[in-house]
C-alpha cells in the first residue's frame, strides 16, 4: 500500500475509535413517554319523560292528566298480562313484548289471566266506559303498574302505541348492547283517548310504480304507529295492473309488466295479497282495494283490448302511440266500454275474486277523471258496477265524481277536488275527505322539492295540519263525514325511500286531523311534538322531509 493510502487508513480508524469512545462517555437520554390518547367522547343518552304533560304524543290525546310520585320502570322482571282466552288481545300483548325486548334486552313474558297481577306488570284489560267507543283506551301509570283499559282489542293496540311513544325514542332500536337512554321509565298519570273519525287512512298508489310486499308492510307500520286504521291500495291504473285475477290471467302477464318510465313493474299473487291483508289485520288496519274504472284502465285494456272504448293513447314523447302498455303520466284517455256485457262480466269476476280475498267491508271502484264517456254513459256504468259491488257484500267507495250517478245511501264518496262531492252528499252518501290541497302526499312541499307534482299547490307541513274536516265543506255536518285519508300518488315516486320522504311528516299531521278533537289541536304544540319524532324515525330507518317549519 502506498504511504499516502496507509496514512489515510490509519487516520480513518483513529477517528472512528474517537467517535465510539465519545458516545460511550455521554450520559444516556431519558426515555420518551408516549402521549396519552384523548378521552373518547361518550354517546349522549336520552333521558325519559320527567312529567306526563311533557309528552310528545302524535296524534294528541283527548286528555292527559299528570300525577305525582315515582315513575314506572321497565326492568328485567316486568311482565305483560293480557285477558284470558282472547286471541286478539293476546296478539296485542305479544307484539308489545316483541317491540320492547329488542332495545331493553328484557324478556317481558306474556301471560293470560283475569286474576289480580303482581306489581311491576303492564296490564291489558278489556272493559271501560262507553265513551271510549270501539277504538279508545284509558291508560294509567303509577310506580307499581301500567294498565291499558279498552272496550276492544283495537283500543288496547292503540293504547300500546301510546305507551311506545311515551318511552324514549331508542325503544325503536333493534339491539340492547348500545345503551342510548338513562332509564326506561314512564312518569305517572292518566291518558283517556278515543278517535274523532272512524276512517283514518292513507292511500298508496302501487300502479304507477310498483311497491313490493315488504315495502307495503313498511307503510302499514307507519300507518299503525300513528293510529290510522285504513290502507287504501290503488291496484290498477293506465300504467299497470297489480293483483292476480285467475279468471283473467293476462291482467298480470301484460298489465303487470311495466310502470311509469318503462320499469319492470310487478304484481301481487294471491298469496302476496293475503300476506299484506294479514299483516295489516294484526295491526288493526283495514285494507281497501281499489280497481279504478271506467277510466284509468289502460292496464286492463292493454291486457284485453276488447274491454276498451278509449280515446287515442298519448305518446310519452308527444303525439299518440299505438294501443298497448303505457308508461307516461297523462290521465283521462282510457275507458272501459259502458255498453259491453263483456266488460260487466270482467268487472263481476274482478270484484268477486278480490272481495273473496279481502275481509274488510269496502271495495273502491275509482270513478275519477273520465274523458272518453258522456255523462249518461258514465252514470250508467257506475250504477251497474255499484250493483255488482253490493252483490258481493261490500260497501262501494268511489272518488267524488260518482255523485253524478244514483248512489245507495251506504255508498261512500271520496272528496278530492270538491266539484261533485256535494252531489253525493245530497243523495245521503257519506263523504271521505282527501282534499288535494291539504291531504295529497304527492304534492311538492315547496317549489324546490325534487319529487312530486304541484297542480294542487305546494303542501308544506302546516298546510297539511291546519284544516278541519267538518268545516272544510260548507253545509256538510260532522255525521256525514266518515273520515280522512291521505293519498300518495306515485307518478314521480319510484321506491319506498322516496315514498317515505313524501309521506313523513305529513301523514302524522293528517293522523292528528283525523284523531284529535278540534278543541285540542294546536299547530304550535304539534310542531314541538313532531320534532321529537325525528330520532324515532332515524332508528326505524324511515326517510323524512325536515320541514323548516319545525325546529328539529
Amino acid at each position: 500500500m502506498p504511504r499516502n493510502g496507509l496514512a489515510a487508513a490509519r487516520l480513518g480508524a483513529s477517528l472512528t475509535i474517537s467517535v465510539l469512545l465519545a458516545a460511550a462517555c455521554r450520559p444516556a437520554s431519558a426515555p420518551q413517554t408516549a402521549a396519552k390518547p384523548a378521552p373518547r367522547p361518550q354517546p349522549i343518552r336520552m333521558a325519559p319523560l320527567a312529567n306526563l304533560n311533557a309528552h310528545h304524543l302524535v296524534p294528541a290525546p283527548v286528555s292527559v292528566t299528570a300525577a305525582t310520585g315515582a315513575p314506572f320502570a321497565l326492568t328485567a322482571t316486568t311482565t305483560i298480562v293480557v285477558p284470558a282466552n282472547n286471541a286478539d288481545a293476546a296478539r296485542v300483548g305479544d307484539e308489545l313484548a316483541k317491540m320492547l325486548r329488542r332495545a331493553t334486552g328484557y324478556r317481558f313474558p306474556v301471560s293470560g289471566t283475569d286474576a289480580p297481577v303482581p306489581n311491576g306488570s303492564i296490564v291489558l284489560r278489556l272493559g271501560g266506559g262507553g265513551e271510549l267507543g270501539n277504538e279508545g283506551y284509558d291508560l294509567t301509570v303509577d310506580t307499581t303498574a301500567i294498565q291499558i283499559l279498552a272496550g276492544t282489542p283495537a283500543g288496547l293496540f292503540y293504547g300500546t302505541q301510546t305507551l311506545r311513544q311515551l318511552l324514549p325514542a331508542p325503544i325503536e332500536a333493534e339491539q340492547s348492547e348500545t345503551r342510548m337512554v338513562t332509564a326506561w321509565t314512564i312518569p305517572p298519570g292518566r291518558i283517556i283517548d278515543h278517535p274523532r273519525f272512524a276512517w283514518r287512512g292513507a292511500m298508496l298508489d302501487v300502479a304507477r310504480h310498483f311497491f313490493t310486499v315488504d315495502e307495503v308492510k313498511q307503510t302499514i307500520d307507519l300507518v299503525a304507529l300513528y293510529k290510522l286504521n285504513t290502507l287504501h291500495l290503488h291496484l290498477s291504473d293506465d300504467q299497470g295492473w297489480r293483483i292476480q285475477i285467475d279468471s283473467w290471467p293476462n291482467l298480470t302477464i301484460v298489465g303487470g309488466s311495466t310502470e311509469v318510465g318503462g320499469g319492470p313493474g310487478g304484481f301481487y299473487t294471491k298469496q302476496d295479497y293475503a300476506s299484506i291483508v294479514k299483516y295489516a289485520q294484526d295491526r288493526f288496519v283495514t285494507i281497501v282495494p281499489e280497481i279504478d274504472m271506467p277510466a284509468h284502465s289502460n292496464g286492463a285494456i292493454a291486457s284485453y283490448p276488447q274491454l276498451g272504448c278509449s280515446k287515442p293513447t298519448p305518446g310519452v314523447y308527444g303525439g299518440t302511440q299505438p294501443p298497448g302498455v303505457y308508461t307516461g303520466i297523462a290521465v283521462g284517455f282510457s275507458s272501459l266500454c259502458p255498453d259491453s256485457e263483456v266488460v260487466y262480466k270482467f268487472v263481476d269476476d274482478v270484484v268477486r275474486e278480490i272481495s273473496a280475498m279481502t275481509p274488510g267491508p269496502y271495495f273502491h271502484v275509482g270513478g275519477d277523471e273520465v274523458e272518453a264517456l258522456t255523462n249518461e254513459q258514465y252514470a250508467h256504468f257506475v250504477e251497474r258496477v255499484q250493483d255488482i259491488v253490493y252483490k258481493y257484500n261490500k260497501t262501494m267507495v268511489g272518488w267524488e265524481e260518482i255523485g253524478k250517478a244514483r248512489l245507495r245511501p251506504t255508498t261512500i264518496a271520496q272528496q278530492w277536488k270538491s266539484d261533485s262531492a256535494l252531489l253525493a252528499f245530497k243523495q245521503g252518501a257519506k263523504l271521505l275527505l282527501s282534499p288535494a290541497s291539504k291531504a295529497y302526499l304527492d304534492m311538492k312541499y315547496t317549489p324546490s322539492t325534487e319529487l312530486g307534482l304541484d297542480w294542487a299547490g305546494f303542501v308544506e307541513l302546516r298546510t297539511s295540519y291546519d284544516w278541519d274536516p267538518v268545516t272544510y265543506l260548507q253545509g256538510v255536518p260532522e255525521q256525514s263525514v266518515v273520515g280522512v285519508e291521505a293519498p300518495l300518488w306515485t307518478e314521480t315516486v319510484k321506491n319506498i325511500t322516496a315514498a317515505q320522504y313524501m309521506i313523513v311528516p305529513r301523514l302524522p299531521a293528517i293522523a292528528e286531523v283525523a284523531w284529535t278533537p278540534a278543541s285540542v289541536k294546536s299547530w304550535d304544540s304539534f310542531r314541538t311534538r313532531i320534532a321529537a319524532h325525528a330520532p324515532r324515525w332515524r332508528l326505524l330507518g324511515v326517510n323524512y322531509y325536515p320541514s323548516p317549519e319545525v325546529a328539529w
